[in-house]
């Protein structure tokens, strides 16, 4: 089988791109594992992650990259070439929104800093008003979220890719760093108990 994420990535241009940097001869025919279904380790990637990054293109060519963010696995993996998730009320530009109704075409990056791991997928959008599809709203709403849910976006798999992860500085979140440093935490207030012990022992030798 092809290797489908190169079909879709690789014009004419970066072709030329390529060969001008001499490296065109390295992605002919070089990868063969298929690209065009989810496997069990990117199906618990994406539930991992909290956030990803989305490129659209406008009628007028020009291309938009939106965050997207929520809670731990909100972005729902429906099965091995479909994903959803809820679009919840921003800044109202609905720049996206407006790029995808005239290309249903886009990218998206699904970034884990601390395991310095990237994933690149390709897909087509569709746009679903919240009563289009009930049970699919459900499954990717979240009732303790404080976000409003304006419709729903279900993603139709054409291809992904690893990146290797040269360059990706590890960074870390909030809740990442407290449960770091919570035996540190505790080791020290067992510390500042035993040192407050052993100087009231020392101001009080007769007790």
């Amino acid at each position: 089988m092809p290797y489908h994420f190169l079909e879709v990535a690789v014009t004419p241009s970066v072709r030329a791109a390529q060969a001008d940097m001499g490296v065109d001869q390295i992605w002919l025919g070089a990868h063969n594992r298929p690209s065009d279904a989810f496997t069990d380790d990117e199906i618990a990637f994406i539930a991992s992650l909290d956030s990803f990054y989305m490129a659209s293109v406008s009628e007028t060519g020009w291309p938009y990259v939106q965050h997207r963010g929520g809670k731990i696995g909100f972005l729902k993996v429906i099965d091995r070439q479909t994903m959803a998730f809820a679009d919840y009320r921003g800044n109202r530009q609905y720049i996206s929104a407006g790029n995808l109704a005239v290309n249903d075409r886009a990218c998206l990056f699904l970034m884990d800093y601390v395991r310095r791991a990237r994933l690149k997928i390709y897909v087509h959008v569709e746009r679903l008003a919240l009563d289009a599809d009930p049970e699919l709203t459900e499954l990717v709403s979240d009732q303790t979220y404080k976000g409003r849910p304006e419709r729903v976006f279900k993603l139709r798999l054409e291809a992904f890719d690893w990146n290797c992860p040269q360059h990706i500085t590890p960074r870390y979140t909030e809740q990442q760093v407290e449960q770091a440093v919570a035996p540190l935490r505790e080791r020290l207030q067992r510390l500042e108990i035993e040192n407050a012990n052993l100087r009231a022992r020392l101001e009080n030798p007769e007790r």
